[in-house]
């Protein structure tokens, strides 16, 4: 079909013409950002690895605020021992954001035990982990670059510590594709009280196609908004619609316009959550051993159990990346104990032990922890020095991370900190995390990169190192 000029119309110029005022502007933002260079036809189609791995699925449970490493997974007796005093002045200036490491250092209020057959220590504040240490490789000298929550939390979502980069959830999914056609390929599920500090960004899929940034959850019964049909249309003619999309695609789409492709297969996806969504989200399905087991009868637990299981139930259906945030919006919810530590983070311990611990039995019992790497983390860790007299300043310098499932050998701790868990020995960067969370997911960081002003982008950026022994 010709327009006025003599050119060819195509289906996009229908859709521009059609779409008057704030819609085309709409359109064209779309276009604009789901442009990609994928196979024509569905870019979150399945993609084989570059490596030999057995993972499926990623699930990073996300602690927003930072909990205290040498309260919960990194034990220090030297702290008891010079409760009070200041630290050594061989420790040099210690840099954080409200302290400058004159006050005085604070012993840990909660006892540390040795648990398993791999004696991992614990502490008191998470009983129901303990008893799954043995599935869990703890690496206790992770650091980042910045005593700010955002910035750290960017670095460890992205590897920099600005904003605009893609999400590592938006890498797998860009290396992998989706194992599912009918739910989204990578989800997120954010605090119900607000999101993290770093906000959007911290799933986003920066210079990537759009089509590869996560997809947000929201709390309560119904956590996939605008999944019902407006008033009066019907699927038989949502099902028409998609269908003349799809034959004007064919008839007059040149073979480099990959963004209206992008676009149309996002519709797809759309009409089939419509029918397949609503059951993933059922957690009216599963027994109530299962329930009680996650904590969903108790009010404290109820509700981040709900999103592990939910967690669960999505992977087991084929989504690639989920993400958990612990912690957002009002200080009260989040584990940025700067006061009264004790009451923080035996708070935040409690919503979250009882849940992660039944995430990993569950996903052991069913088959699916072999191919399911589940990450614990934060931006950063806790000072052993005090602040207000009973909390902790951000700790950047030294902090624990945890790996399970996934081809992860559990039962073992890696690395460490100094006496008294100010700084990571040989520590590891974030780089080093991204190139061992890309190993596990069977993908070579030097072969996974994306084009971007000229320049082959990577996750770990110039390389990093893969933490190997977390593999055994």
């Amino acid at each position: 079909m010709k327009d006025g000029c003599g050119r060819n119309t195509t289906r996009r110029d229908i859709l521009r013409t059609a779409a008057h005022g704030f819609g085309a502007i709409a359109l064209e933002s779309l276009l604009a950002r789901e442009g990609f260079a994928a196979a024509k036809g569905n870019p979150l189609a399945p993609k084989a690895p570059h490596l030999p791995s057995k993972v499926k699925s990623v699930i990073f449970l996300f602690m927003v605020g930072a909990p205290s490493q040498i309260d919960t997974f990194d034990p220090k007796p030297e702290l008891k021992k010079f409760q009070g005093q200041r630290l050594p002045e061989s420790f040099g200036k210690i840099v954080s954001q409200f302290t400058d490491g004159s006050t005085p250092i604070l012993a840990s209020p909660w006892e540390f035990k040795q648990h398993g057959q791999s004696g991992a220590w614990v502490s008191t504040l998470m009983p129901h982990l303990a008893k799954r240490v043995d599935d869990i490789c703890f690496v206790r000298n992770f650091y980042t670059e910045s005593v700010v929550h955002a910035p750290a939390m960017y670095q460890v979502m992205s590897g920099r510590i600005l904003m605009g980069y893609p999400s590592v959830g938006s890498w797998v999914t860009y290396g992998l594709g989706s194992l599912s056609e009918n739910l989204p390929a990578y989800v997120v599920m954010p605090q119900p009280e607000g999101t993290p500090e770093g906000g959007t960004p911290m799933w986003g899929s920066g210079f990537l196609p759009a089509v590869y940034q996560g997809n947000l959850f929201r709390p309560g019964a119904n956590p996939i908004l605008h999944l019902k049909s407006p008033e009066g249309v019907t699927v038989e003619r949502q099902r028409r619609t998609l269908d003349l999309l799809q034959k004007m695609n064919e008839h007059d789409a040149p073979q480099e316009d990959e963004e209206m492709a992008a676009r149309i297969a996002s519709y797809e996806l759309a009409f089939r959550m419509q029918a397949h969504a609503p059951e993933a989200v059922d957690l009216t399905k599963e027994s109530p051993a299962t329930r009680k087991m996650y904590g969903l009868e108790d009010k404290r637990t109820a509700e981040f159990g709900t999103r592990c299981l939910l967690a669960r139930r999505l992977v087991e259906r084929g989504v690639r990346f989920v993400q958990l945030y612990s912690g957002g919006g009002p200080v009260s919810i989040q584990w940025d104990a700067h006061s009264h530590i004790v009451e923080n983070h035996e708070k935040m311990c409690g919503l979250t032990d009882q849940p992660i611990a039944a995430l990993l039995e569950d996903l052991k019992a069913r088959g699916l922890l072999d191919s399911t790497l589940v990450i614990w983390g934060s931006e950063f860790g806790r000072l052993p020095m005090s602040q207000s007299g009973n909390g902790r300043d951000h700790n950047p310098h030294g902090f624990t991370m945890w790996f399970a499932g996934g081809g992860v050998k559990g039962g073992q701790t890696i690395g460490a900190t100094d006496e008294f868990g100010l700084h990571a020995i040989d520590g590891y960067h974030m780089r080093d995390f991204h190139a061992t969370i890309l190993q596990a997911c069977g993908l070579e960081q030097n072969r996974l990169w994306y084009l971007h002003n000229g320049r082959q982008e990577k996750l770990t950026d110039f390389g990093g190192k893969v933490i190997q022994q977390v593999f055994g």
